[in-house]
This record gives C-alpha cells, sequence and structure tokens, in this order.
C-alpha cells in the first residue's frame, strides 16, 4: 500500500510510503512532466537528457539485490512513472528528508552519514565495497541550462554539500554513495540557456546556497 504524506508547501516533492517483503520504507517523488533535462549520478537514468521524474527510494540496510537499475524501475512502475527518469536509492530514513530554497533554486536533501569519509582516502577501494551512508541531493533550477552548466550545476552542489558538512563540524566530504541530480525546464522559443552554474555565478550562486543549507539542516540532525 502506498500513501501520501505530508510535504513541505509549495515544492513538488511527494514523500510516499510502501511495503517490500513486511518492511515499511519511503520513497521521494518529483512529477516533473515533460521539458526538463537532469544532469545526475542516478543509478537509474544517469547522465543528461530529458527526464520527466525523479525517485530517491529507501531501501534497507545491508541491500541484498544485485540489480538496483531493476528495483528502481520497479517501483516507478508502481507509482505509475512514465517515460524516461532519474532514481537514486539510499538506506537513509526518508522521511526526514530536508528543503532550502534560495531565489527559486530548491534542493531537497536525504542524509545518512554514518559512514563517512574522504573522498581522496588512501585505503579506499582495498577492502572491498563500503558499508552504506547516502547523502543524496535532488535541486530544481528554474532556468534552462546548457550541458556545460548542468555539469557546473553539479560540482557547485558537491562543493556546497562538503561546505555544509564541515560547518556541521563533520571531518569528511561525504559519504562512499552520495549522489545528485540537477533538474531544469529546457529552453524556451527563442530563448537562450544560462551558460554558468558556478559557485559565482547567479544561478550556481542561489544553487550553492539552497544546497549548503539542506545539507547543513540535515547533518545537524544527525544522531
Amino acid at each position: 500500500m502506498r500513501s501520501v504524506l505530508v510535504s513541505p508547501p509549495g515544492q513538488r516533492v511527494e514523500l510516499l510510503a510502501r511495503q517490500e517483503d513486511g518492511v515499511a520504507l519511503h520513497h521521494l517523488v518529483w512529477r516533473l512532466g515533460p521539458g526538463w533535462r537532469v544532469c545526475s549520478s542516478a543509478v537509474l537514468g544517469g547522465g543528461i537528457g530529458p527526464r520527466a521524474w525523479i525517485l530517491n527510494a529507501q531501501v534497507p540496510g545491508g541491500y541484498p539485490r544485485l540489480d538496483p537499475d531493476a528495483h528502481l524501475a520497479e517501483i516507478a512502475a508502481a507509482e505509475a512513472l512514465a517515460g524516461p527518469g532519474a532514481a537514486l536509492m539510499t538506506a537513509a530514513d526518508v522521511t526526514a528528508y530536508t528543503v532550502a530554497t534560495d531565489e527559486g533554486v530548491t534542493a531537497t536533501v536525504t542524509s545518512g552519514l554514518g559512514v563517512r569519509g574522504w573522498a581522496a582516502d588512501p585505503a579506499a577501494g582495498t577492502d572491498g565495497p563500503p558499508p552504506p551512508g547516502t547523502v543524496n541531493i535532488v535541486v530544481t533550477v528554474p532556468v534552462a541550462l546548457t550541458d556545460a552548466a548542468l555539469v557546473n550545476a553539479v560540482a557547485t552542489a558537491t562543493e556546497a554539500k562538503v561546505q555544509a558538512l564541515l560547518d556541521a563540524g563533520l571531518d569528511c566530504s561525504g559519504t562512499p554513495t552520495d549522489a545528485v541530480c540537477v533538474a531544469a525546464p529546457e529552453a524556451g522559443p527563442g530563448a537562450a540557456a544560462q551558460p554558468f552554474a558556478g559557485p559565482r555565478s547567479l544561478w550556481g550562486s542561489r544553487l550553492a546556497r539552497a544546497v549548503h543549507g539542506a545539507v547543513l539542516d540535515g547533518a545537524l540532525r544527525q544522531p
């Protein structure tokens, strides 16, 4: 059974509930519709291209399946999400998601920081797959971005995430499985897409502040 739970007013995101093998889990859904482009590192639908929806699904700790893309596709189908989309997964409590906005940019974050560290860890990759721990970031921007600007926006979001983690007093750059999605509308007829999304550009600075606020809020709530 799926049920719609309370979301912050004015946000696109829906918080939904489901049962899997007798376990209560949740997921977040953005029903973008046609005319949106997404740049992401998502498990399903990653890369750059048109995307009609985004899904961020909670899964059990010690995730047992070896086909996460198929699993996410099953969850998307159950929600009648049609067309191309991007889907992330996390073992973090999705109901504890945090949201921050800045001048039209909205960042939504799910935080699981029990396992964290620095990206350039000399021991990374030598001890098998990392244990679960994920910060998933989904950002919606109200203006069109070029491909280069979309990639730059993902980099800006990552920089802002690290700044927020340090501001929260955490000695880390993130977790081993963090993911980012940036969604922007397609450029309208005769309109040009924004070419920049770095932290000192107009829209990049807004994105950075929104991501920083949502990640900091989530990090400060961690036990």
